[in-house]
């Protein structure tokens, strides 16, 4: 805990620095390193993130007590920087209070504006700037923000919109007028009485007067939004730990609504869709910075060519645009090239990609924020490969700035460009957040996780979106809004989380009670398709076929980077030439586990498998098996044949048999009669093959201990297939692995099965392959004693998911019924299954690598389980020297660059 709980800024000068990001937050450490680099900053303080955790801890009282002296000194120091008083009605001070977590958390917790006004200060508001609409304008969105963030004013039913916003709407339409920025002082002032009576009327108390006592009502509910529903959706999905805690900034007001020489607006140093080195951005004239963000009025773009862009995608003559809708680079030049000249400057200063908030009040500029700016994967990987070849960062820099996550974006089907051409086109909007996306038509966030729990693809169709609407964003395939442009709430979170998202369709018209959506004259309800183009702005009516992407361009370079560098390969988990010749696209170098159980299910093969299950004899089962082999032979001739030069590990039959019997009469009586016997004597063998506790039952080794003919079967599979392919040029590599033993005489017996069948095969076909004979350490014991296994085996292959599972003692099965609460209460940090344990179930994967390479140097071992694909298992295998990791075709680049990583990292 720092001693020191705030910490000034202002005029140049400041008391933190960049480096403090995880005392000060992201926002807090900028604000102080823009004021020691010369950026124009207004004055402020942030109170810690240390503080945050205190309040959690100490409660609010306390805290406040604690923060007394420190604030109030501050913000005196705030006062003597602007020239004037804050509470004061002659010469009044209004601040903002912003959060600021470490990492960026756009929208997901609260900010205060105009923070200080009351019916008095107003007045001297007015009358200091002989601007009495700006000064009740500035005032009725102070009630309205403190009265949603600090006095908890929500909408009563999800049907019904914003409360503030609906009193807004009735007092324009008294009028007719549709902006918001076309009412008059009289309407304002309305507006002001209205909002505090109805903030009395829902929440029992009356809007506070004393400046003070609403700088503390703001400070504490910004603390308070670290803990509100969408901040912890959020930190769970981006993986931020709940005590960071967040900062708090508060800062003097700049004012963007000051009239048409004021300004506010976003911007990016380069495009955060698509990553082209393109300064871009937003602005509205006569604003604040919530009305951008929130797409509550569509803004204008910053550069002329992002404005003839934009007005193209709209159907909008050059004539129009620059009479209605011109850029900054037009209506402000001067503001434009400062402005121009800024970004590039803390772009050069922070060597990455910023995303800014700027503020211009009556002609002079100022940054409220800057921070790295969230970006689709495309971005990331173009922003990251484009500063190495500028110079302005390494290789290795680049490497560690791709979040390897982020690249299964790059790997989301796109539109088939044929079945494109032929869709149609019911609206435009603007292209917020590339990719394809398909599905059916939701209006609310919480409809959007039912229907997804359901098993149905939704988009989610918004007048605007909030951050409320996080959870069913997360859900949705990709969202669509009326309002909003591409520095909206809803573009720059879709961005975040890599979803498709169109924003700004100005001609659709939303209607939440009747679940209905008007696009140019025809009315879609709840549940019909639409298709959205998040690369073009496009909306589609129906289903549209998607194909796969492919690893082109800065994607391929990226990856030819992390070959550079990285020791641990990656392979692939494939049970079909389908799966691994994807696979082999995305990089692979070898296949780490192939499945034969799933090779089963066809309607032949189940039969003739069944029929080897329920079989009473050897003869029976070598009957059955004789059918399963040329089956088996095939697929495994088409994966060896797909990954031609590179190892193929395939493992034997490990599923207990009960999972391929019929459990249905109809599935029983056609065994029955393919086996000449009566249903009742099916029924039987079925019975009798249940088990108490399957998972730990008859499978695995134990099957092949007990039938050896099955073991013998697959390896002769397997060898002739490979033999074959010899014979065709090819250049086959089979490993065979023995799975879940947990004695070396377990492994002793298949090896001798496999050996015997090995050499049968290649004096049948005159030619022999080489091959290797491992096995799958996935049980406890497996891992203590790998010493004397390895005196056998050739190879490791760590099946996570069931040592996992037997560690841990939790079934992968039933773990949903307690892992919530585990989780909740903090027994567990991560779902074990997804992410490895790496103090328990890495311990034992560690020293079965050690113990096995003590007795056979430099054993091969490598990871086939989920966790394989999973950055920060992969990893911890290239920490305690795995030669690969397997994960799933999609997951094979995701491994790559964290493999990559950890080669940097060492």
């Amino acid at each position: 805990m720092s001693e020191k709980r705030v910490y000034t800024f202002g005029n140049g000068k400041a008391e933190g620095k960049a480096d403090m990001r995880n005392l000060l937050g992201g926002k807090g450490a900028n604000l102080a390193e823009m004021n020691l680099i010369g950026v124009p900053v207004p004055p402020g303080f942030t109170i810690t993130t240390d503080v945050c955790n205190e309040y959690f801890e100490k409660g609010k009282d306390e805290v406040v007590a604690l923060l007394k002296d420190d604030v109030e000194k501050s913000v005196k120091h705030i006062e003597s920087l602007m020239g004037c008083k804050f509470g004061d009605a002659s010469n009044p001070l209004l601040v903002s209070v912003r959060s600021g977590a470490r990492a960026s958390m756009p929208g997901m917790m609260d900010t205060i504006l105009n923070l200080g006004l009351n019916d008095t200060v107003v007045e001297g508001l007015a009358r200091k700037t002989g601007n009495e609409r700006f000064a009740y304008d500035s005032y009725r969105r102070f009630v309205q923000m403190y009265g949603d963030v600090v006095m908890g004013m929500k909408p009563v039913n999800k049907e019904d919109i914003d409360p503030f916003e609906a009193i807004i709407q009735n007092v324009k339409a008294q009028r007719g007028i549709s902006l918001d920025n076309e009412m008059n002082v009289d309407e304002l002032k309305q507006l002001v009485t209205l909002f505090k009576d109805a903030i009395k009327q829902q929440t029992g108390r009356d809007f506070p007067n004393d400046p003070m006592e609403q700088l503390w009502g703001a400070i504490c509910a910004v603390f308070d939004s670290w803990m509100n529903e969408r901040a912890i959706l959020y930190r769970k999905m981006e993986g931020i730990p709940a005590e960071w805690g967040t900062a708090v900034n508060v800062m003097a007001m700049v004012f963007g609504n000051m009239g048409n020489t004021s300004a506010t607006g976003v911007c990016f140093s380069r495009d955060a869709a698509t990553g082209e080195n393109i300064f871009n951005g937003e602005y509205l004239v006569n604003a604040q910075g919530e009305d951008v963000v929130a797409g509550i009025r569509t803004p204008q773009q910053i550069t002329k060519e992002g404005s003839r862009r934009w007005a193209e995608l709209q159907g909008i003559s050059e004539e129009e645009r620059i009479e209605k809708y011109p850029s900054m680079e037009e209506a402000m030049p001067e503001i434009y090239q400062k402005l121009n000249m800024l970004q590039n400057k803390l772009e050069e200063h922070y060597k990455d990609m910023q995303d800014m908030e700027f503020t211009v009040q009556e002609g002079k500029l100022w940054f409220l924020q800057t921070r790295n700016g969230k970006r689709t994967g495309t971005a990331m990987v173009k922003i990251a490969m484009d500063l190495v070849k500028e110079g302005k960062i390494d290789e290795k820099t680049a490497l560690m700035r791709c979040e390897p996550q982020k690249l299964d974006e790059l790997l989301h089907p796109i539109f088939d460009k044929d079945a494109l051409k032929k869709a149609k086109v019911i609206t435009q909007g603007l292209p917020a957040s590339p990719g394809a996306a398909c599905g059916q038509i939701v209006f609310h966030a919480d409809d959007a996780q039912k229907w997804h729990e359901d098993g149905h693809r939704v988009v989610m169709v918004r007048i605007e979106t909030s951050p409320e609407d996080l959870a069913g964003m997360s859900a949705a395939e990709g969202i669509l809004t009326a309002r909003g442009g591409m520095t909206s709430h809803a573009a720059v979170v879709a961005r975040g989380m890599g979803k498709c998202c169109v924003s700004g369709a100005g001609a659709i018209n939303v209607n939440y009670k009747n679940k209905t959506v008007e696009i140019e004259g025809i009315v879609y309800k709840e549940g019909d398709y639409i298709s959205l183009n998040g690369s073009t702005g496009q909306v589609y009516a129906g289903e549209i076929p998607t194909r796969a992407a492919e690893l082109s361009g800065d994607f391929k370079e990226l990856m030819d980077l992390c070959d550079k560098y990285t020791k641990l390969q990656v392979r692939t988990n494939a049970d079909t030439p389908h799966d691994a010749r994807i696979a082999r696209a995305f990089g692979a170098k070898g296949i780490g586990l192939t499945r034969t159980e799933h090779m089963f299910f066809e309607d032949k093969k189940i039969v003739a498998m069944r029929e080897m299950i329920l079989a009473d004899s050897v003869e029976g089962r070598e009957k059955a098996l004789a059918k399963l082999l040329p089956y088996q032979k095939a697929d495994f001739k088409g994966i060896l044949e797909a990954m031609d030069g590179c190892p193929v590990n395939i493992r034997l039959l490990d599923p207990p048999l009960h999972e391929f019997v019929p459990h249905d009469l109809k599935g029983q009586q056609i065994m029955a009669d393919e086996m000449g016997v009566s249903v009742e004597e099916i029924q039987k063998r079925v019975a009798s093959l249940a088990e108490n506790n399957p998972m730990l039952g008859h499978r695995g080794c134990r099957l092949g201990i007990t039938f050896p003919e099955i073991t013998a079967m697959q390896t002769r599979a397997i060898l002739t297939a490979a033999c074959e392919l010899k014979k065709e040029g090819k250049n086959p590599k089979p490993e065979i692995m023995v799975p879940l033993i947990g004695i070396l005489y377990e492994f002793k017996q298949q090896k001798e099965v496999i050996l015997k069948t090995a050499k049968e095969v290649f004096e049948k076909e005159g030619i022999e392959v080489k091959f290797e004979i491992g096995t799958m350490i996935e049980v406890p014991r497996a891992a203590l004693t790998a010493d004397k296994i390895a005196s056998e085996a050739e190879y490791f292959s760590f099946g996570t998911n069931d040592l996992t599972q037997m560690t841990f003692g939790y079934s992968r099965d039933d773990i949903a019924s307690f892992l919530p609460v585990y989780l909740e209460k903090k027994i567990l940090s991560v779902d074990p299954f997804q992410v490895l344990d790496q103090n328990g179930v890495g311990q034992l994967i560690k020293m079965a690598v050690e113990k096995g390479r003590a007795v056979r140097p430099g054993m091969r071992t490598g990871i086939c389980g989920e966790h394989g694909g999973e950055p920060s298992s992969v990893k911890f295998c290239a920490k305690v020297g795995m030669n690969y990791a397997s994960c799933s075709p999609f997951r094979v680049p995701i491994a790559r660059l964290a493999a990559a990583q950890a080669a940097v990292e060492e």
